[in-house]
């Protein structure tokens, strides 16, 4: 194990506890996950405002726990979402700061070496007025969970798939950097197709989201990390687009 994992538990399903996911539940899973990225970027145009903002984001998270607990039992998000003890509200906050630092160091980087496109989500914060302000920091924190879950799902199945034939650490290593790249990839509409800013901005980013998860097993951590750092920029975008 990586010194920084905690002792005591697992990463769940690669090496089968809770429960062994084959090939094919490995499929249905990943496929879950795309199918679920589609309906959030095809249902998000049709409820752009008010309660129905929230719709978009619940099929994001839900689609693929559900393909989960039809491939795993009732009971495998269990294994993903743990109660959140004292010490994971440190590594929280702790991998927040951290993610605020990195965030403004590549920040720089990027801007200083490419032609970078604006992420629109701040100014659809910056735009929102009255209670969509405050439905917005309330489908953006599912939609981070759902997000979470996009990456984690991915990421134990191709751990799965490495550690029968790779060391276990080379297995984690190799499966989290592909979860943050495919985790790039995906933003690419976001920055207008601009392939290095997203590779360059995000993947290291992503890593750092990742860390909470991989040292307390539970989604809860990289998703309050997340969440953080994400409602951050939101509230600066907030204040910022604010009239004077």
């Amino acid at each position: 194990m990586f010194r920084f994992e905690r002792a005591g538990s697992d990463l769940p399903f690669y090496r089968g506890a809770p429960v062994s996911i084959s090939a094919a539940g490995w499929l249905m899973v990943l496929a879950s996950v795309a199918i679920a990225f589609l309906a959030l970027n095809m249902t998000q145009p049709i409820f752009p405002t008010g309660p129905g903002t929230f719709i978009p984001a619940l099929l994001f998270l839900l689609i693929p726990l559900a393909t989960l607990v039809i491939v795993a039992g009732r009971h495998a998000p269990l294994a993903l979402f743990r109660p959140v003890r004292r010490r994971d509200a440190k590594i929280i906050v702790g991998f927040f700061l951290l993610n605020a630092v990195v965030t403004v160091a590549l920040g720089l980087l990027v801007t200083s070496l490419l032609h970078t496109a604006a992420n629109p989500a701040g100014d659809r914060a910056a735009s929102a007025s009255g209670l969509d302000r405050v439905l917005f920091f309330g489908w953006t924190a599912i939609q981070l969970v759902g997000e979470e879950v996009f990456t984690i799902l991915p990421f134990l199945a191709v751990l799965t798939f490495l550690d029968r034939s790779l060391p276990r650490k080379t297995a984690i290593a190799l499966a989290a950097l592909g979860a943050a790249v495919i985790f790039a990839l995906i933003h690419l509409p976001t920055y207008q197709w601009n392939v290095p800013q997203a590779l360059i901005g995000l993947v290291p980013i992503r890593i750092i989201l990742l860390m909470p998860y991989l040292i307390t097993r539970n989604i809860w951590a990289s998703a309050g990390t997340h969440i953080l750092n994400d409602w951050t920029i939101f509230g600066l975008s907030m204040v910022g687009g604010a009239p004077e």
